[in-house]
């Protein structure tokens, strides 16, 4: 099948860039990422006239003067390599298995509430000599500011078609899409281009802004208001801990009210005893049938540990993450906390890749490459891969810990905040280099939008199960094949001594240790079969905290630094997670 035409979807980061794309190409969408990168980009589908166009959604740059990795792509897109493979998982569009070739057409998405920005960025596309298509988003947004911006005088100083757009509501899309036709059309018949093309330089960016830009209200708003209140150490810092405490109730009493009066009653009393009679039933006593419904049953735990321990946290963990993000609210908790992540090595942006690591240290790496600095990045990755557990290893941690005592949920969190605390002075200490400014836009602070926050729930829910569950379930099935056959039991014997005479835990708990290696969060979850004591319950716990990351994230960390570098991240965790554990026993033995 032939490859569709191109044409890109650009501009800054947080103008809704993306939200138009998906109203443009709706769900025929393919992930990639660009060749020789690990930078992602999105394309899909669609249709002009009745012919069917690719539309990439190209990584958001503030300009064309590239500075960092996801820029460069950017601007390689636009100047087109054709034929180059790119890798990712991707639905049936033609050409998705290939980088972006020339375009046909350009479409810039602007910001009416930060216009001058933009215009910089729109100028330079007009010197690359393609047809664009301005779209003027977040135009609701100006206007509550007392901001009007004449769209009609900006197009004919501009000389394109500039279409007024409201992504969230789709208003101005179909337009776009008519426009966009338009011009499409017209760059096929080899219409000369426009004969005015203003200079790319700021001071031509502030005259036109002049120009089309009418300041009708300077009236402060509430929510401005706020602004000086959630970046001011006073009362930002006591509001920050109120969220944030807010959000982890949140995430520990709606994951365990799924989990204790939804998931497990269903799992528990309902479909078990039907698996558990059904194979009973047709395979005697046994090896088999152990694997299956044993002690580390394949169709018992393969189930009850992803579904019903693990995804209530999920869900409830990434609702409390779209409201944080959705609000606005994590880029002023960067500003926020600058000063005191400076403290680390960390500029205050550190603190987005921070939070992310809790739903997943991938994303949380490869977030790492927005740090100015090597520095910066390598200590922002140690204290992910350290400090920071995932959200399944944090669904782990608190069905474990609550089950015994509410109370120990705090003490592993203020646990893991000291070592990321004490992780990051000793490797802002020995590593060379200094710190960067902290530089970052700002977007408005906003009520977040339930249908908006439902579509991010559902879309990482479905990356959980593709890229957490069924790991999990298949770590779970070998883990109980290694279990029945003996073979746990002989690594375990290996690794008893020191986790019964260095950690007080007894034999049974080496077979965890094993498993984590697999998956992180089952170096935790097994535990919950043994009776332990209050002490051993939070050892272990920190134990799983610190434990080697998974085999995936290993992965990431040798291609995105290098193999030495992994293998110093499994040295330290593996070390980390036993040293604190010994040590947690040793001070808690004084009290018990």
């Amino acid at each position: 099948m032939p490859e569709n035409k191109t044409l890109l979807l650009m501009g800054p980061p947080n103008v809704g860039k993306s939200v138009i794309f998906n109203r443009l190409t709706g769900l025929n969408v393919c992930v990639a990422n660009y060749v020789g990168t690990t930078v992602e980009y999105a394309s899909g589908n669609i249709d002009l006239g009745g012919e069917r166009y690719t539309l990439v959604d190209v990584p958001g740059t503030y300009s064309l003067e590239a500075t960092c990795e996801a820029e460069a792509v950017a601007v390689e897109m636009l100047r087109g390599k054709p034929g180059q493979k790119v890798t990712g998982h991707c639905s049936e569009t033609p050409g998705a298995g290939h980088a972006p070739g020339t375009p046909e057409a350009v479409v810039c998405v602007i910001d009416a509430n930060n216009l001058e920005s933009s215009l910089y960025l729109l100028m330079q596309l007009l010197q690359e000599g393609l047809p664009v298509v301005a779209a003027l988003n977040r135009g609701d947004l100006a206007q509550q500011k007392g901001h009007r911006i004449d769209a009609f005088s900006l197009s004919r100083e501009l000389g394109i078609p500039v279409i007024p757009t409201v992504a969230v509501s789709g208003k101005g899309i179909p337009e776009l899409k008519e426009i966009l036709l338009d011009t499409v059309k017209t760059a096929e018949n080899k219409t000369p281009p426009q004969e005015k093309i203003l200079e790319a330089d700021w001071k031509q960016v502030e005259e036109l802004c002049q120009k089309v830009l009418q300041v009708e209200s300077q009236r402060p708003f509430l929510r401005w208001n706020w602004d000086k209140l959630l970046t001011s150490p006073w009362p930002g810092l006591p509001l920050a801990l109120l969220i944030l405490g807010l959000v982890f109730l949140l995430v520990v009493g709606a994951g365990m009210g799924l989990r204790q009066y939804v998931l497990l009653p269903v799992f528990e009393g309902l479909l078990f005893p039907h698996l558990k009679a059904f194979v009973s039933g047709i395979l005697p006593t046994g090896t088999l049938q152990n694997i299956l419904i044993g002690e580390y049953g394949f169709l018992i735990k393969g189930i009850e540990w992803p579904f019903a321990l693990v995804l209530p946290y999920v869900i409830s963990f990434y609702f409390a993450l779209g409201l944080l993000e959705d609000s606005g609210y994590m880029p002023r908790l960067a500003v926020l906390l600058d000063g005191l992540l400076n403290r680390i090595g960390l500029p205050g942006t550190g603190v987005i890749p921070l939070l992310l690591g809790y739903g997943c240290a991938i994303p949380a790496i490869l977030a790492s490459r927005s740090m100015n600095t090597q520095k910066e990045r390598t200590i922002l990755t140690v204290i992910v891969c350290l400090t920071v557990p995932c959200i399944s290893q944090t669904g782990a941690l608190i069905a474990l810990l609550y089950e015994h005592s509410p109370l120990l949920v705090p003490a592993l969190v203020a646990l893991a905040v000291l070592s990321m605390i004490g992780t990051g002075f000793l490797l802002n200490s020995f590593l060379k280099g200094g710190l960067t400014d902290t530089l970052m836009e700002i977007p408005e602070l906003l009520l977040p939008r339930g249908e908006v926050i439902i579509k991010k729930v559902w879309a990482r829910i479905k990356h959980y199960l593709v890229d957490g569950a069924l790991p999990m379930i298949g770590a779970v099935a070998l883990a109980a094949f290694l279990y029945e056959t003996g073979i746990m039991a002989y690594l375990g014997n290996l690794l008893s001594p020191l986790v019964v005479n260095w950690l007080g835990l007894p034999g049974e708990a080496a077979i965890p240790l094993v498993l984590g290696v697999l998956r992180r969060e089952l170096a935790v979850l097994p535990l919950l079969e043994l009776e332990l004591t209050t002490l051993q319950i939070f050892v272990g716990a920190a134990v799983g905290l610190f434990y080697v990351p998974c085999i995936a994230v290993i992965a990431v960390l040798v291609r995105e630094f290098r193999f030495s570098f992994a293998a110093f991240i499994l040295l330290l965790t593996t070390a980390g997670a036993f040293l604190i554990g010994g040590l947690l026993l040793r001070l808690g033995s004084l009290f018990v």
